[in-house]
C-alpha cells in the first residue's frame, strides 16, 4: 500500500505521512524464535500498532521477553564468558516467498542499560545458508550476544573466602593434642567447606557438559579436609597410646627420617651450628652413632616415645597438607588468571 506521487493516484495524499493499523487488517509474515524454551509459537501482538509510511514500508516493533536455549561454558565460573544466540526463522513460508534481511546495524542498544553482574562485550548478527527441510529452502537470521561476568563481586565473595578457608585445614596439626580442640577444629573446617560448596553449586548452571574449575577445586579441597580429619584421629590415637606398648620398627625408621629433617639444636650465643645426626634403629633398639674426634654431634632424641612420635607426625602432616593446599590454590589462580587475560 502506497500513496506517494509515484503510486499514480488521482488525488494527492502527500500531506498524510503515515497511518496506523494492526495485524488484523495488515498482512505480516509468520516468524518465530527457533530456540525458544517457553513458547514456540509465531510472534504476534494484536495491540501493537503498525506504522505504515507513504512509500509502502511498514514498521512493526513488538515488545516481548524471550527465553532461549543457550549452551553455557561454565569451566571458568565465576569469571566466565558466555555467548548466547537468538535464532529467528519463518514458519510455513519458503525462501522464495519470504526473505529475512539484516540491516546495516541490526541490533539497537538504545534502550540497553548496564547490568551489575554481566558486561556486554558485543552483539553480532549473521544470515546463515538456507536450511533444507523436506526439499524446501527456508531463511533464517541469527543474533549472537557475547557477554562476560563481572569479576569483582565473585572474587571478593567466592574465590577469596574459599582460598582463605583452604589454608585453615593444615592448621589443625598446629593444635596440641592436650588442648582437646584438635578434632573439633578439623570437623568445623570440613563442615564449613561442605556448606560453602553447596551454596556455590546453587548459583552454578546445572550442566554435565562442562565442569567449572572452582567446583573441582572445592571438591578436591573438601577431600583434603576429610583426609586431614582422618590423620588428626591417627595422631590423637598415637599420642594417647600406652608407653608400655612397643613402637613398631617401621614407625621407628620413619621417625628416624623425620628427626633427620626436623631436629634442630638450640645453639647458645656465640656457639657454632652443630651437625645433627638422627637416632637410628638396630634390632628394634635405638643406637647412637659414635662421633669422630673433633666432630660436634648432637643426637636428636635418645629414646622415642609415643607422644614424641605424635609430635613428629603433626609436623610432617602440617608440611604435607600445607604444600598440597598451596599448590592446588596456586594452580587454580593461574588457570583463572590466564583465562581472564584472553578476554
Amino acid at each position: 500500500m502506497a500513496w506517494n506521487a509515484a503510486a499514480g493516484l488521482s488525488q494527492d495524499y502527500s500531506s498524510i505521512r503515515f497511518m496506523f493499523s494492526n495485524e488484523q487488517h495488515v498482512w505480516k509474515p509468520s516468524i518465530y524464535v527457533e530456540n525458544s524454551v517457553e513458547d514456540l509459537s509465531v510472534i504476534t501482538d494484536l495491540y501493537t500498532p503498525m506504522r505504515m509510511r507513504m512509500n509502502g514500508k511498514i514498521r512493526w516493533s513488538t515488545p516481548a521477553i524471550y527465553k532461549v536455549n543457550c549452551e553455557s561454558d561454565i569451566r571458568f565460573y565465576p569469571l566466565d564468558y558466555q555467548s548466547c544466540e537468538i535464532r529467528i526463522t519463518t514458519a510455513g513460508y519458503t525462501a522464495i516467498e519470504i526473505q529475512l534481511q539484516l540491516e546495516k546495524n541490526p541490533v539497537s542498544l538504545m534502550y540497553y542499560t548496564e547490568n551489575g553482574e554481566w558486561e556486554l562485550l558485543s552483539v553480532e548478527s549473521e544470515k546463515p545458508q538456507n536450511k533444507m527441510e523436506d526439499g524446501e529452502l527456508f531463511t533464517k537470521v541469527i543474533f549472537r550476544v557475547n557477554m562476560r561476568r563481572r569479576p569483582l563481586f565473585h572474587v571478593l565473595n567466592t574465590m577469596f573466602p574459599v582460598a582463605l578457608m583452604a589454608f585453615l585445614i593444615p592448621m589443625a596439626f598446629k593444635l596440641h593434642v592436650d588442648s582437646g580442640e584438635k578434632i573439633g577444629y578439623s570437623l568445623t573446617v570440613l563442615l564449613a567447606y561442605a556448606v560453602y560448596l553447596s551454596m556455590i553449586l546453587e548459583n552454578i548452571p546445572s550442566t554435565s557438559v562442562s565442569i567449572c574449575f572452582i567446583s573441582i577445586y572445592l571438591a578436591s579441597t573438601l577431600a583434603v579436609a576429610t583426609i586431614a580429619v582422618l590423620f588428626v584421629i591417627i595422631v590423637i590415637n598415637v599420642y594417647h597410646t600406652s608407653e608400655d606398648r612397643e613402637i613398631p620398627s617401621a614407625l621407628q625408621s620413619f621417625a628416624c627420617c623425620l628427626q633427620t629433617c626436623f631436629c634442630k639444636r638450640r645453639k647458645k650465643p656465640g656457639q657454632k651450628r652443630t651437625k645433627i645426626e638422627p637416632m637410628c634403629m638396630q634390632d628394634n633398639k635405638p643406637i647412637e652413632k659414635t662421633p669422630d674426634v673433633g666432630d660436634d654431634v648432637t643426637i636428636c632424641e635418645e629414646e622415642l616415645t609415643w607422644k614424641e612420635l605424635a609430635r613428629l607426625l603433626d609436623k610432617f602432616f602440617f608440611i604435607v597438607f600445607m604444600a598440597t593446599i598451596t599448590m592446588s590454590t596456586a594452580a587454580f589462580i593461574v588457570i583463572i588468571s590466564l583465562k581472564i587475560n584472553q578476554y
